[in-house]
């Protein structure tokens, strides 16, 4: 394993403990609202995240990290190195109490998606990736499922926590679509873990918009090294930057593109 991704593992791990344990007692952890009311943050998502933060500058002090919750602290390192973290993927699940929720952990060198950590502290799933090395789930190699007709595949999806009445209508205009011509859907409320599902064959596919870096950084790497496709709403590469992204298995991808594009 690259001593990167060791780390990452580490600091996952160790977030996740702070989580697993907070999830037993719920109703005493302080809740906040960022933007809007179905974007929250908790004392538990700035402790995991400080937690990750400190084992990442323990071994690395001169690299870059961009957090959810502490924003971006820029790197001294000549590699560019930038780790992009979420320490909870689903806050409001963690908070209504529903087990799926992930730290996610990406890590980029010089612009490109190297390594990618995605652990559920609850179901003690750990997914990792490197690139040109594979993608595995608790050590195990991942491959997207051999789904080949979109009649019959299942396919993920989320909503954007920016709500108006003309972006619920595209959105609803595209579930509609999609539901109309895939097997069924599933909208689990962790992009993260969603991407990871399309990675090991849980999901043959998943979109969503108005996503953030850290949602996507760790999933994206695992769904390409899984050997599945991942871009933008026009086909692209700057789903990072438009946080917009659609992933599928090889076959199923072109179908959703034209779908949700």
């Amino acid at each position: 394993m690259h001593p990167y991704l060791n780390t990452a593992v580490k600091a996952a791990r160790s977030a996740g403990n702070i989580i697993a344990r907070a999830a037993d007692r719920i109703d005493r952890i302080e809740v906040s609202m960022k933007k809007n009311a179905n974007d929250l943050v908790t004392t538990i998502d700035r402790a995991a995240e400080a937690e990750i933060i400190s084992i990442i500058n323990k071994a690395y002090p001169d690299h870059g990290i961009l957090g959810e919750e502490t924003g971006e602290h820029t790197g001294s390192n000549p590699n560019q190195v930038v780790w992009i973290i979420d320490p909870i993927d689903g806050t409001l699940n963690f908070v209504h109490g529903i087990p799926h929720f992930a730290v996610s952990i990406g890590i980029q060198i010089r612009g490109v998606l190297e390594h990618g950590v995605i652990y559920n502290p609850i179901s003690n799933e750990l997914f990792t990736a490197t690139k040109g090395a594979g993608a595995q789930l608790d050590g195990k190699r991942l491959r997207v499922s051999e789904c080949k007709n979109f009649a019959t595949a299942l396919i993920g999806t989320g909503f954007a926590y920016k709500r108006t009445d003309e972006s619920i209508d595209v959105c609803m205009g595209r579930v509609s679509r999609v539901l109309e011509r895939c097997g069924d859907m599933r909208r689990a409320g962790a992009a993260s873990l969603d991407l990871a599902y399309v990675a090991a064959g849980r999901l043959d596919g998943f979109w969503e918009v108005g996503l953030s870096p850290w949602d996507i950084a760790a999933g994206a790497l695992l769904v390409r090294e899984a050997g599945g496709f991942i871009g933008d709403f026009a086909g692209g590469d700057k789903f990072l930057e438009s946080g917009n992204v659609v992933a599928a298995t090889p076959k199923i991808y072109p179908t959703l593109l034209e779908l949700v594009g």
